[in-house]
């Protein structure tokens, strides 16, 4: 009786244990390319912080000459190591900003090769768009925020001097502009759910009521602020874009199925 050979204890598919090798070196190498676009945007972040610090100070100073027009609106530093540490922050912040298209780049491109060619052709729209909403979405916070600093300063009344510190005043900030920029891709996710068919424009429509509630009150919930110039500011938009998406599915994804 011949013994069976050891060198046949092979895997059944050797096929899908190389595409499982190379589907991780492909990330290894795109998560390398996004690394090293994050880098020189925090290098670039770092080099522009005075002039980027000035600008988000903006709304601050605002409150501030409104209520008290020759107060100086400068934040106040309580810790000798915040002056190193926001320095760092908001170079890590304006970095991410930078760095985001390649990021997006190199995501889109690493989910591709599990689409479709006729899915593809989204990508340049895919990027753009993100990249546009959410700056629109990061925008609109930084609009509104002087709106929601005279809203909870009307509380403490005018015998309050409000003397904000670096760390408390951006970090309020730069999460509103996160909360806004990521509440703006909405409608990037409703079209990317059209276009692989896990939903249809029709239940879109159809549970237009109860998604327009939905919107109000998860935005009731993760607005950091919780006042209703910031609720209405973000939820009106996404109403909207719910609609838009309800549009494109409709008649531009059907013409360019």
């Amino acid at each position: 009786m011949r013994m069976p050979s050891l060198g046949r204890s092979a895997p059944a598919n050797p096929e899908a244990a190389m595409s499982l090798v190379d589907h991780l070196a492909e990330l290894r190498r795109r998560l390398f390319i996004a690394l090293i676009a994050l880098a020189v945007g925090m290098v670039i972040g770092f080099l522009v912080y005075h002039w980027v610090l000035d600008w988000l100070v903006g709304p601050y100073c605002d409150v501030k000459h409104a209520r008290d027009p020759g107060s100086s609106c400068k934040l106040v530093v309580t810790d000798p190591l915040e002056s190193f540490s926001i320095r760092l922050k908001l170079s890590a912040y304006v970095g991410l900003l930078i760095a985001s298209p390649a990021v997006l780049w190199q995501l889109w491109r690493f989910i591709t090769p599990g689409l479709h060619d006729n899915e593809k052709r989204y990508a340049i729209p895919f990027v753009l768009s993100s990249i546009v909403l959410f700056l629109m979405g990061a925008g609109l916070a930084i609009l509104t925020f002087p709106k929601t600093l005279d809203f909870f300063a009307a509380f403490g009344g005018s015998d309050l001097e409000l003397l904000y510190t670096p760390g408390k005043y951006l970090g309020l900030l730069v999460l509103m502009m996160l909360i806004f920029g990521l509440g703006f891709e909405f409608p990037i996710v409703l079209v990317f759910l059209e276009i692989a068919n896990v939903i249809k424009w029709q239940q879109l429509a159809q549970y237009r009521r109860y998604a327009i509630v939905g919107i109000f009150v998860v935005d009731a919930v993760i607005t950091p602020s919780g006042d209703p110039i910031t609720l209405l500011a973000m939820a009106i938009p996404m109403v909207l874009f719910y609609e838009a998406s309800i549009l494109i599915g409709r008649f531009a994804l059907r013409r360019g199925s």
